[in-house]
């Protein structure tokens, strides 16, 4: 017998999938799938979920005003991992509960920075262009092996990278608002202070939360604290990283490169920036392989029927807790 509770998918991704709309509409009976092919927002998001008391929402926005507006939710799960277009307080007050599970796309993210690691240090996208702009030269770049790694955000896809990375034979540092000394004593991981790690490390990868402690986490100045020609790659947020400095700083080859798979305004802008023969650019597809998006939208098909309260989430996690 099917669950005749409404249940709304706003998640454009989600809804687009066969397998997982199928098996979504083999344990519920009335759904609405987000069938424009674009992100709701606003009072278009508002009119999708009117009347359903469980939704799945991927990058929507839900705030106090989208939850006063919809007084029949009582269950929202989340389809991916990232959490920062949720309002906690708003979702504790309207008590509408949470069905989220954190790691389910880290290996398809880790291999994103593990094939861009490479590619930054073989300078493979800047050779690339010149071929193709009709020039052909050798150029030289770095191996990945016995290079230093920091990890800003050692959770489950920062886990996950010291995994794949452990063939190369890297020296692992990590930094993280929790601590992992089980991890890392077994990992030999050194555990430093943000700074310190910028200061010390060939390449750095963002594995954090977007919120109030980590917005333009790397700001000028703290980019500036980076070795000469070392890399940076985020793949977790849009917001961490200060766009204009990272672009004077790749400009003036100060930094060797950078991959940027999400950006403070997606998609973006700048055109200068992205047309920088030093930087790596995608269009926010790290937990976009076919066997992330089945993994995902399953856990966000099981937290519609277990979701929690806010107040039964653990404070640290996964509101404050790395990716």
């Amino acid at each position: 017998m099917k669950d005749p509770t409404p249940v709304a998918v706003a998640s454009r991704s989600f809804s687009h999938h066969p397998i997982l709309c199928a098996e979504l509409l083999s344990r519920y009976s009335r759904v609405a799938f987000n069938e424009t092919g674009e992100t709701l927002s606003g009072q278009q998001l508002a009119r999708f979920l009117k009347g359903c008391r469980k939704a799945i929402i991927g990058l929507e926005i839900l705030d106090e005003g989208m939850l006063s507006s919809l007084p029949e939710l009582e269950v929202v799960s989340k389809y991916g991992v990232g959490l920062d277009m949720i309002d906690f307080g708003a979702m504790e007050r309207h008590g509408v509960r949470l069905g989220w599970t954190g790691g389910v796309n880290k290996r398809s993210v880790s291999e994103l920075v593990l094939s861009s690691m490479i590619a930054l240090a073989h300078r493979a996208p800047e050779a690339g262009g010149e071929v193709r702009s009709g020039l052909w030269r050798q150029m030289i770049g770095r191996q990945l092996t016995g290079k230093t790694i920091g990890i800003v955000g050692c959770g489950n896809i920062g886990k996950d990278l010291v995994l794949l990375l452990e063939s190369f034979g890297c020296q692992i540092l990590a930094n993280d608002i929790l601590d992992f000394p089980e991890f890392y004593r077994q990992h030999n991981i050194i555990p430093l202070d943000l700074e310190e790690l910028l200061q010390r490390s060939d390449i750095v990868t963002l594995h954090v939360p977007l919120n109030d402690s980590t917005r333009n986490m790397l700001d000028g100045r703290r980019l500036r604290l980076m070795k000469n020609g070392a890399f940076l790659i985020n793949m977790a947020r849009g917001g961490l990283v200060d766009e204009m400095a990272l672009k004077e700083m790749l400009k003036e080859r100060s930094l060797g490169g950078a991959a940027l798979d999400v950006f403070n305004n997606e998609p973006p802008d700048d055109r200068e920036l992205l047309g920088l023969p030093n930087l790596m650019v995608s269009p926010h597809i790290g937990g976009s392989t076919e066997e992330a998006i089945l993994a995902m939208g399953r856990a966000a098909i099981s937290g519609l029927d277990n979701a929690l309260k806010i107040s039964e989430i653990d404070p640290d996690h996964p509101r404050k807790a790395s990716l």
